[in-house]
Order: C-alpha cells, then sequence, then structure tokens
C-alpha cells in the first residue's frame, strides 16, 4: 500500500504513473526477503544529502551480496529527475530499492547478477512537532551475528513494524527498543538522543541498529555550534533522567519529543536548535 497520493515510478528504464508492480511471484524477494531500499526526502525545495542516499542503497545492496545494476550516480540523477515530476515545493519521499530476482540451486540464496531496480517518489508532508511521544518496546533489536544490520534492509523492517504497531496500540507515536544486551539502540524508525544539562548523548553505534545519514548530519552541526555530542551506551533510566529527548531519520528529520512514557516536557530547546540548524543547513546550498 502506498503511503502518497501521488506516485511516480521508475521501472525497467522509464517512468510510469502511480504505484507500478515490480516484484513477481517467484522473484526471490517476493518470498525470501532479499530486497534493500533507501529513504530521502524533498522538502521546501531542498533535497538534504542526495548524494549518500544514493550510495547507501549500492552499500546495502552489496551487503545483501547483490551487485547492484547501476551506481550511485545514476540513482541520483534519477532521483532528481523524478522531483522535477512534482511542483519544486513539494514535500515527497524518494525510495530507490533493489531485490534479487533469481535463486541458486540451493534455492534460499541468491543470485548476485539478478538484481532489479526501482525508484518510487511519492507525495508525504512533513510532520509537525508538537505531539509525537516515546514509549518502550518490549522488543529487540537484532545484533550483527543475528541479522543483515549493517543494510538498510527490508527484512528488518517486520520487527520494527511489531514495535511501532505495538506502541501505537499504547497510545504513542514510537518507541524506544533496546539491544539485545538491554541498552538503548534506536526507535522503530529513527535514531534518539537526549540532552541532559546541556549536552546532548545519543546510543554509540554498535552494530544493531542504522547509523543514520541525519543522525550524523545532526552530530556534526550540533558540535559546529558549540553543543558537546557524546556517543556512549545509554540505558532507559538514562532517558528516564533526561532534561528532554529529540529524534532524527528521514521522514521528519529532527523531532522533538512532546511525551516520554507518562512524561510531558514543556520546552524542548535543544531539539528545537538542532531542527533549526538542520532546516538552515538543508536551505544553505551546501546539502548536496
Amino acid at each position: 500500500m502506498a503511503v502518497g497520493k501521488e506516485i511516480v515510478t521508475w521501472f525497467e528504464g522509464r517512468w510510469h504513473k502511480g504505484n507500478a508492480p515490480i516484484i513477481r511471484a517467484a522473484d526471490h524477494a517476493a518470498w525470501l526477503g532479499s530486497a534493500v531500499f533507501d529513504g530521502a526526502r524533498q522538502f521546501e525545495g531542498v533535497r538534504p544529502d542526495l548524494d549518500l542516499h544514493a550510495a547507501r542503497i549500492i552499500r546495502s545492496a552489496e551487503v545483501m551480496g547483490m551487485v547492484a545494476p547501476v551506481d550511485a550516480a545514476t540513482v541520483q540523477g534519477l532521483l532528481l529527475e523524478g522531483c522535477a515530476m512534482f511542483p519544486p515545493d513539494a514535500a515527497l519521499y524518494l525510495r530507490p530499492m533493489m531485490w534479487a530476482c533469481d535463486s541458486t540451486p540451493g534455492i534460499i540464496d541468491l543470485v548476485p547478477e539478478s538484481t532489479g531496480f526501482s525508484i518510487c517518489i511519492e507525495t508525504l508532508p512533513m510532520p509537525e512537532p508538537g505531539a509525537f511521544s516515546l514509549t518502550v518496546s518490549p522488543f529487540s533489536r537484532p545484533r550483527p551475528d543475528m541479522a543483515l544490520t549493517e543494510a538498510k534492509a527490508a527484512s528488518l523492517y517486520a520487527n520494527n513494524g511489531r514495535i511501532m504497531a505495538e506502541a501505537r496500540t499504547r497510545g504513542f507515536s514510537n518507541a524506544l527498543s533496546r539491544d539485545p544486551d538491554g541498552n538503548v539502540a534506536e526507535t522503530a524508525s529513527t535514531n534518539v538522543f537526549l540532552v541532559r544539562e546541556g549536552a546532548v548523548f545519543t546510543p554509540v553505534p554498535n552494530g544493531t541498529f542504522l547509523d543514520g545519514l541525519t543522525r550524523r548530519r545532526v552530530i556534526g552541526l550540533l558540535r559546529s555550534d558549540g553543543v558537546e555530542v557524546v556517543e556512549c551506551t545509554l540505558t532507559i533510566g538514562d532517558f528516564h533522567k533526561a532534561d528532554e529527548i529529540f529524534v532524527t531519520g528521514n521522514i521528519a528529520k529532527v523531532m522533538p519529543v512532546a511525551r516520554f512514557e507518562d512524561r510531558i516536557f514543556a520546552r524542548t530547546p535543544m531539539g528545537e536548535r538542532a531542527r533549526a540548524l538542520y532546516w538552515e543547513w538543508a536551505h544553505s546550498g551546501a546539502a548536496g
């Protein structure tokens, strides 16, 4: 099911209007989960870090064991071409995807050179701050020896989806998930930061969650603005003691948390600062 009302799909050498079919019933990805994707954004006429998103889909395909049929420059060019089919100020979600079509005679493993490629671009408004809430999930993230955590792999998102769904049944927007050692990893769909006494803390990448492009960008922007940012091991208790919490990801970029469990954050100055810094950078012409 599509998330946007207006969609264009690039597949097999041309653009199609709408949510075009791209995977066949016997394709490896349809029943064995060998799909990877990336997610970039266009908003207010800018497309931050588009080159990095285009490069990451290639790396994800390689981690999955596929041979990418296009290079990063081609992906970026097609994303720009697709964006030009919408108004310049349209809020868009840009999703390049790759997947394996063929299986080896052993059935389960994929044929690397059989990689399919598509791009889906959908209209999707940027979420506004003010109502984003977090709880704690009963479900954990896998270690690298349990799953292909180095890739932005579709197979990881069944677990992410149940984290999100369970949180929403309890009236929350999202949930903190833990790694197998019980420390905070990320939410179902974003990286997470806490603020304490003017310093910003975020889980150190340990292979159990994606070290997001927006995460890295925000860390750099905050440090350049004089904010101390510490990557370290964090527990649920650390988040309960936080002065504020904010998250980063491709859908909203930077989102202050208004409520964590039963606690309301009346003020979120650091989250707002991080969001303002990101917006300023995105509009500066340096965002790619």
